[in-house]
């Protein structure tokens, strides 16, 4: 039991959850190569190549969530973005309209609220896979023998295989959840953030060769990946632990004190959320406009605008993580009801007044949240700034720094808490011999 990854496999439970949550990743991968009926595979990827040398960063941008899947029109090509986007919404809802909220207090609530998020999102795949049918369209005028079928049979079998496949997706996502090991859903996105790392690690090294890159550059950049992976380690560990102490209490005939504790707000306390909301709120009108734009001309100017590589769109992208940031805090993190909780406990913070405690927990929460919000918005734009820098491609500069970073920092901590947690379970150790894994979930 020396080594814990032998250990790993030595446990029943966890052996057959990483199984099990190894098999539904292959099976989303061979969903992200299986074309859409009506498809001509071989003309689609002669075009796309055509298209390699002169770049198209909003494909490159849909292509990097969906895990390659956009570039293959492929039945997950929507990837789990609608899923997410629908879940902003409804978070919003809930907060915007007291009815909403009353049903996700009630009991079931919770079930009605997600059977809601469900719909939504089949209404959000539509309108995207419609979309999508368009952009084929588009490309058909530079390929004729893109589609083997009719317009509107195309039209009606891809809308239906598109949705059908995302909301497959959501149902993977939530049997790993159940039966595997991590966060479904979070573990789809790692899934297909890590498939690409091949094909941009092969294309660095090609365009090394062809002396496209200097190889000092490319040593810069290696440095700073370094670098920014081990901040966004120390931050995701990072915490502002909050003193509570509890009065003594009398049971029967004895006094008991209870252990005094802390609360632990963490530097970042939304995790990488944030950047997942901003990105998935810019991804929807920038896959709409950049796949209708071609046929509607303010369309066409919106995707212009929207483009990954612009100040618009990257001003937004920080904008929208200072808001989800603090948003998302308020949400997971209420200052009143942590200070119900503690005055219904008994409990108090030394040195702050019992009515005044919600006001401390709120400074401490907004002293915490901007630096942090500020922290993710810098790390989410680093892949802008490795292109303009250093002129590096965008399929690799994407996996340099940015979303891309602390999704797999993020879902690698949060998954090996888990696993840490089952070994410890099981009386094994753990896979780190100081401290503890913290986790937290997408």
């Amino acid at each position: 039991m020396a080594n814990p990854l032998i250990g790993i496999f030595r446990v029943k439970e966890l052996r057959e959850r990483i199984i099990f949550t190894a098999l539904m990743l292959i099976v989303f991968r061979v969903g992200a190569v299986l074309p859409i009926p009506g498809i001509n595979v071989g003309e689609l990827n002669a075009y796309f190549l055509s298209q390699q040398n002169s770049g198209n960063a909003i494909v490159d941008y849909l292509d990097f969530f969906a895990g390659g899947a956009f570039s293959n029109f492929s039945v997950f090509m929507l990837g789990i973005m609608p899923y997410i986007s629908m879940s902003i919404i409804m978070q919003l809802l809930i907060i915007v309209f007291p009815r909403l909220k009353k049903i996700s207090q009630e009991e079931g609530g919770r079930k009605k609220i997600q059977g809601y998020q469900r719909i939504g999102t089949v209404v959000v795949c539509l309108i995207q896979s419609y979309a999508v049918t368009q952009y084929a369209q588009s490309i058909r005028r530079s390929v004729e023998n893109l589609l083997s079928i009719e317009i509107l049979p195309f039209t009606l079998i891809a809308m239906l295989t598109v949705t059908t496949g995302t909301m497959f997706l959501m149902w993977i996502g939530e049997q790993i959840t159940r039966r595997g090991i991590g966060n479904g859903i979070s573990l789809l996105i790692f899934a297909g953030i890590v498939a690409r790392l091949p094909h941009a690690v092969w294309e660095l090294f090609g365009r090394v060769r062809d002396r496209q890159l200097n190889p000092v550059f490319v040593i810069i950049v290696l440095i700073i990946f370094v670098a920014v992976v081990a901040l966004v380690v120390f931050e995701q560990q990072g915490q502002r632990k909050i003193q509570v102490n509890y009065a003594k209490r009398v049971v029967g005939r004895r006094m008991y004190s209870p252990p005094n504790t802390y609360i632990p707000f963490k530097i970042n306390p939304s995790g990488v959320i944030p950047v997942i909301f901003a990105s998935s709120i810019l991804t929807f009108p920038l896959q709409i406009a950049s796949t209708v734009g071609g046929s509607i001309s303010w369309l066409g100017a919106v995707s212009l605008a929207l483009n990954p590589h612009g100040a618009l769109y990257n001003i937004l992208y920080i904008l929208l993580i200072i808001f989800f940031a603090y948003f998302y805090t308020q949400v997971s993190l209420n200052p009143i009801e942590i200070a119900k909780n503690i005055r219904e406990n008994g409990g108090s913070i030394p040195g702050i007044r019992t009515e005044r405690i919600e006001e401390y927990l709120t400074k401490i929460l907004n002293r915490i949240v901007l630096p942090g919000s500020l922290y993710l918005a810098l790390i989410a734009v680093i892949p802008t700034f490795i292109q303009w820098a250093f002129n590096f491609p965008s399929s690799i500069s994407y996996l340099m720094g940015g979303t891309s970073l602390l999704i797999l920092v993020g879902v690698d901590l949060d998954t090996m808490s888990q696993i840490e947690a089952l070994l410890k379970m099981h009386h094994h150790e753990g896979l780190t011999r100081k401290g503890h894994l913290r986790g937290r979930n997408l």
